[in-house]
Parts: C-alpha cells; structure tokens; sequence
C-alpha cells in the first residue's frame, strides 16, 4: 500500500535544541508504511544522555527498526530492509563522534550522501543548527560548528526538502 503523502527520497530537517525536530521526523516518517528504519548516533556517556535516548526509544510505537551507529551511519542506511523508511537521529551527534575519532568528516559526509542515494526507499535527516551563535570561544568548539554547518550545506543542496523547525512548527526551506 502506498501512502496517501510519500515522502521525498531526501529530507533534512534542521533545527536548535528542542524544536522538535526528531518529533517532527518521526511522523512524517511514521505517515509511511511500516517498518520504519530509525538509526540512532547518541552514545551514552552519562546518565542525561541515557535518559533522553531511553526518552526518545519510548515513545516510538512498535513497527521500528533502530541501530546504533555512532561512526558508521553510512552502512548502517543502507543495511537495510529494502524500501524501509529511514530516519536517521542526529548527524551532529555522529558530527562530533567523527571530530573524537579523528576521522575524515567530509568523507564520512559523501559517504552518508552516496549511501542515502543508494536505498530506495525515503531517508529523513535529522539535525541541529550550530550557526546561529556566537563564534566558539576554542578551536574544538569552532571545528565543530565548521564540519556541521559544511555537512548542512552538502546535504541540503542535494535535498529533495529541507525543514527548519521553530518551537515545533516546520519552516518549509526547500
């Protein structure tokens, strides 16, 4: 059965913290047939952080597939099954994972990309908007919001939809 609002094969929803972006992705993933593919970058180094991801596994109904992939996202998109919907919760999670590993960001970025053209079925990106702040204090903070806002404008030029989420409402950018 076909769904009466398919989704584009690309979607970027963008956002600050608690906007609602991961609520938003997950209905508009959630208005396609299931199973429904949500692939998750967190990592719980302490007791916060273990609480939202338990706060964000619990309020996702049955009919969701989720895998953790903290570094690899881009084989965990394309892992599978074929056709699935896929959300993928946050790349700026899998951003500074990528920046502690050491690992190529902008590599890792062409990959996601490659991989999210390879499925075909609907991928939902979701993440937060780091450049509408001060300018970081320390080289760290700054590499960070550079490799972020680079990784935004890679993928949103290839975007079927990019969102903008203000206080739970999206803002149609693309």
């Amino acid at each position: 059965m076909t769904p009466a609002n398919p989704l584009p094969k690309l979607t970027l929803v963008l956002g600050g913290a608690r906007s609602g972006k991961s609520r938003h992705a997950e209905a508009l993933v959630e208005a396609q047939a299931a199973p429904w593919v949500y692939v998750a970058t967190a990592q719980a180094f302490d007791t916060e952080m273990e609480a939202r991801i338990a706060e964000h596994r619990a309020r996702r109904p049955e009919g969701w597939i989720t895998r953790d992939a903290p570094l690899e996202l881009p084989e965990a998109v394309i892992a599978g099954p074929a056709g699935a919907p896929i959300l993928v919760d946050c790349l700026t999670l899998w951003v500074t994972n990528l920046i502690l590993a050491q690992r190529d960001v902008a590599a890792a970025g062409e990959a996601l990309l490659a991989a999210c053209r390879a499925v075909p079925g609907p991928v939902v990106l979701v993440s937060n908007e780091v450049g509408l702040g001060i300018v970081p204090d320390n080289a760290l903070a700054r590499r960070f919001r550079d490799e972020a806002g680079r990784l935004h404008q890679r993928l949103a030029s290839e975007a079927d939809s990019v969102l903008f989420m203000v206080a739970g409402l999206p803002m149609r950018v693309k």
